[in-house]
């Protein structure tokens, strides 16, 4: 659904209003905007104006205050079109470079070390993936029966790299069924990335369950499970998670409790994190942007880092909707630049 371009006078409003809101956490009413507006306006144009912007979905009204709070999609439009990026401070700038020179810091070190800056500097949750070495492709995969309903997945990753998966299916497969399923997943996807690879599959398990292809479906099951099992083996360091206590529009205990497992079970946000392996600079998702459910309250600002030129994975900041993104990006942004100079000098 695309946004319509504001005009001049609705942009300064949009824009006053978010920042408002993003400083003090609190509906934004019209008399606020009319004192911080660049010329007078009267308080029936503002209205007028914030009624637009309601209809626009930019922004809406809680409950019974007489003030309004940015929307996930107001907060994609200022982005977009509003923002100004704040530069990084020197004090910052020189804290940040202090802490990823490596000296005599190992790479882990330092990936704790850019997420516990993350954390303190942006007062919310800063996290580092585990660096990737190298990009995974399959070569081939093979499915053999077990019992008690499980499956034996072989994979041959890379030249010559062999992984064994065990996958509790719940059902029992013959070995014509699961010879079958090998053969449909190598015709058709070896040479593929397994990043890549398992996003594809997820997808296309969806549209083969939607054209009730029984033989596609069980074989993106298995391959999916397979590739699944084996990335709970990467990790990411995670820095200030407690932090978001103190966002008040955080502060549901189930939507809290959610999130925090999410954080410890950590295989959804490594999905999130994978799909920004392959982008260029910073990414951002806005509440209900990522994907998961979990995080339709959070926003996640991201940039890839480098490990011998190569991109070898994503450190980002996860807080509120409510987040100074002026700050935040360029803090991102420099954070994962010192982290590959400092990862870069390290090797």
């Amino acid at each position: 659904m695309s946004s319509p371009q504001l005009n001049a006078r609705a942009a300064e409003l949009l824009k006053l209003l978010i920042e408002r809101y993003v400083h003090d956490g609190q509906p934004v009413g019209s008399r606020t905007l009319a004192r911080a507006f660049s010329v007078e306006l009267s308080p029936a144009t503002i209205r007028n104006v914030m009624a637009d912007l309601e209809e626009f979905g930019f922004v809406s009204s809680p409950h019974t205050s007489a003030g309004r709070v940015p929307t996930a999609r107001g907060y994609r439009y200022f982005v977009d079109s509003l923002l100004a990026p704040e530069p990084i401070t020197e004090v910052e700038r020189a804290r940040i470079v202090d802490e990823l020179v490596p000296g005599s810091r190992s790479p882990a070190d330092l990936l704790h070390a850019a997420s516990n800056l993350l954390s303190r500097l942006s007062a919310m949750a800063g996290v580092v993936t585990v660096p990737r070495r190298n990009v995974a492709v399959l070569r081939r995969i093979e499915f053999l029966p077990l019992s008690g309903g499980r499956v034996l997945a072989i994979l041959v990753v890379n030249q010559r790299e062999v992984q064994n998966r065990v996958l509790d299916m719940g059902r029992d497969y013959t070995a014509a069924e699961l010879e079958r399923y090998s053969n449909m997943i190598n015709e058709t996807y070896a040479g593929r990335d397994l990043v890549s690879l398992r996003r594809t599959l997820v997808d296309e398990l969806a549209d083969a369950q939607k054209s009730v292809n029984q033989a596609l479906s069980d074989a993106a099951v298995l391959a999916e499970r397979a590739l699944s099992d084996r990335q709970e083996a990467e990790d990411y360091v995670l820095a200030g998670g407690t932090n978001l206590l103190a966002f008040q529009e955080l502060g549901d205990v189930g939507r809290l409790r959610g999130l925090f497992e999410a954080l410890d079970r950590k295989r959804d946000l490594l999905d999130l994190f994978d799909q920004c392996l392959t982008a260029s600079g910073v990414q951002l998702f806005i509440g209900g942007e990522s994907g998961y459910q979990v995080l339709d309250e959070c926003s996640v600002v991201t940039a890839p880092y480098l490990v011998e030129g190569q991109v070898a994975g994503v450190l980002a900041v996860i807080g509120p909707t409510r987040m100074a993104y002026p700050r935040i990006i360029p803090l991102v942004a420099e954070t994962a630049r010192a982290l590959s100079a400092g990862l870069k000098a390290e090797g």
